[in-house]
């Protein structure tokens, strides 16, 4: 017994060199990336029907410009609809009211499908951040369609608050943006609008686009769950110096990593900065292929945020031309979040 419990932390030590770092929670995350600061984006004790519910957000979320880009009507704070099915690995179930949003039939994309808005969160100097964790749980409704995928919220910065989004595509000096996606049969990635140089597109963990829309980062690294609370830990440090190519994006599902990439070049101005939570979420995708067929639900909660005004310190490629094109994907991410979870499951069955 105890011969087969140490080939397990064999197997673990051998597939992640620093187990400390492969299960965390958000502080416990916040800690190792020396991020100091933090806020949470603050929810109603009460539900709230969608006009009492748009007021409440525009009054207390920061909302850049002021109000809500995209789906006001689609919103309300209702209920947990699953009280009993917290995220797998939290110790306590949160209560009250949580955000409900509607992803109505036959609809698509930002302008029709879901919600979209920009909660800007600045640094006590104005200085901006360059390093910062978002963090929230989301539960699907139990009987969610997926159909071919659609985004979900994430993180962005830069002078241009209405860009890299919808195939405007980053360019280094007016914006970024990393949301999470689902896909298929629910399964996950990272989706940024950010520069691909260093022939980056070349690298299986990366699927870019010709023509102006978002790069897919290890797509199925994780899955999500329908009928159950859902945790993610989105992590960005911006590149520095501006030429080099040395920008982290690192996801974590359920505590659990699921990706790290540190080739990344979020920025060549230092006119970039993070500026606060994207919830943006909604079906799509460019047609109404990517549209469910009924209407159905996303439910969010316990956004938090955590940041530092300091970024990357990785070691990184000096920047060369950008390379785009589309490329198959292969996410040795996956694999190693595969062999931690399995590594997990086989001590628990020893001991």
């Amino acid at each position: 017994m105890l011969s087969a419990a140490f080939t397990v932390f064999t197997l673990l030590a051998t597939i992640a060199p620093s187990w400390s770092q492969q299960i965390a929670d958000p502080p416990t995350l916040a800690s190792l990336y020396s991020l100091t600061t933090s806020t949470s984006i603050p929810f109603p004790t009460a539900t709230l029907s969608n006009s009492d519910a748009q007021s409440f957000i525009v009054s207390g979320w920061s909302l850049s410009k002021g109000k809500i880009q995209q789906g006001a009507s689609n919103i309300a704070f209702v209920a947990d609809p699953f009280p009993n099915k917290p995220a797998p690995t939290s110790t306590t179930n949160s209560t009250g009211p949580v955000l409900q949003v509607t992803y109505p039939a036959g609809q698509f994309g930002s302008e029709t499908s879901g919600l979209q808005l920009y909660s800007l969160w600045n640094t006590s100097d104005n200085s901006g951040f360059q390093s910062m964790l978002v963090t929230y749980e989301v539960a699907f409704d139990s009987d969610f369609n997926f159909v071919k995928g659609g985004k979900l919220p994430g993180l962005r910065g830069g002078p241009d608050p209405d860009g890299c989004s919808g195939g405007s595509a980053a360019n280094g000096s007016n914006c970024f943006s990393t949301r999470l996606m689902w896909r298929k049969e629910a399964a996950g990635e990272v989706y940024a609008y950010i520069p691909t140089p260093n022939n980056m597109c070349s690298n299986s963990n990366f699927k870019c686009n010709d023509d102006g829309f978002g790069t897919s980062i290890d797509r199925g690294s994780f899955s999500f769950a329908a009928g159950q609370w859902n945790r993610v830990s989105l992590i960005v440090r911006l590149n520095q110096p501006l030429t080099t190519a040395n920008g982290e994006v690192v996801l974590y599902y359920n505590n659990v990593k699921a990706l790290d990439e540190q080739i990344l070049q979020y920025r060549s101005s230092s006119d970039i900065t993070i500026g606060g939570l994207w919830l943006s979420t909604f079906f799509g995708g460019g047609d109404s292929s990517w549209a469910p067929s009924s209407d159905v639900h996303a439910y969010f909660r316990n956004f938090e945020l955590f940041g530092s005004s300091a970024p990357s310190n990785l070691t990184g490629q000096q920047v060369s031309a950008a390379s785009r094109h589309t490329n198959i994907v292969f996410s040795t991410s996956a694999w190693g979040a595969a062999a931690v979870a399995l590594a997990v499951a086989a001590l628990g069955s020893l001991l």
